[in-house]
């Protein structure tokens, strides 16, 4: 991982950028499109949307004004919870498609293991990917025990499972667990939400190397081999959030993060949602 374009290789061959650009809570219209246009310009190669971010139509935009070549640039959309089921994700995903405004996507997700729901979503997810219009499937929130149940029936090996991730949240036995099994492992909230930047240990490490804490962080995911997809509209912060790769935290470094975890949580809990 030298640049922000390098790319991990997933299980089925597709190559996924590292870092991208989370847009949750980003308005539609100027405030996304100017946040997905500073981060393509930056030089990332890859944006992360859903449908319940309400603001596809604005990511879509922004990509398509760029003049970057379609290939270049990957894209993730998500089902949302209300869609799910097969014949309601098959209808999502066309909605997506449409506001996305492209033909299409890189990487489709189940956004929550909705009960009941997850497995017949996943088999629509499994239909697009053999039709040729997703280029790689996946899951978020998915605990080691909803990939289990998944993954008893399922006929295509989820790629990612995309999860809340961060210093306070370690998650080492999914890691594991998605290592063993070929499923890329990806966080949201990498810097949860801001509340880790005062981090005395991360303000340290930081000050060692010229970098913000923010940037150890994402540094630390890189070197564990999650991709990371921070999320910011400032231009500024959206360009520093990229210059990670001029450094490298040493293994104790890496053990003082870790050190961190306590297993807490920003966003709901993947066992306990009601939504």
């Amino acid at each position: 991982m030298k640049h922000l374009q390098d790319r991990v290789t997933l299980h089925n061959g597709v190559q996924m950028p590292w870092i991208g650009l989370g847009v949750y809570k980003v308005k539609n219209g100027e405030e996304v499109i100017n946040a997905v246009r500073t981060a393509l310009e930056i030089g990332y190669r890859h944006i992360d949307t859903a449908a319940y971010y309400e603001n596809e139509e604005g990511v879509g935009k922004a990509i398509r004004e760029s003049g970057i070549p379609r290939e270049e640039i990957f894209i993730t959309t998500k089902v949302w919870n209300s869609d799910q089921g097969y014949e309601t994700t098959l209808k999502a995903f066309e909605t997506s498609l449409q506001k996305l405004g492209l033909e299409y996507v890189d990487l489709y997700l189940v956004h929550w293991p909705v009960k009941g729901k997850y497995k017949e979503t996943y088999k629509a997810l499994e239909k697009l990917y053999k039709d040729g219009r997703v280029r790689a499937i996946g899951v978020s929130n998915f605990q080691i025990h909803h990939l289990e149940d998944l993954m008893a029936d399922c006929e295509i090996k989820p790629m990612v499972n995309q999860v809340e991730y961060h210093p306070r949240l370690t998650q080492k036995e999914l890691h594991a667990f998605c290592k063993q099994h070929g499923i890329q492992l990806e966080a949201w909230s990498p810097l949860m939400r801001g509340e880790i930047l005062q981090e005395p240990t991360l303000v340290e490490i930081g000050e060692k190397y010229g970098k913000t804490p923010a940037q150890v962080v994402l540094r630390w995911d890189l070197q564990n081999e999650v991709v990371t997809i921070p999320k910011s509209v400032t231009p500024q912060r959206i360009k520093e959030n990229a210059d990670v790769f001029d450094f490298e935290l040493t293994a104790e470094e890496m053990a003082k993060i870790d050190a961190l975890n306590l297993n807490k949580r920003i966003g709901p809990d993947p066992d306990n949602f009601d939504f």
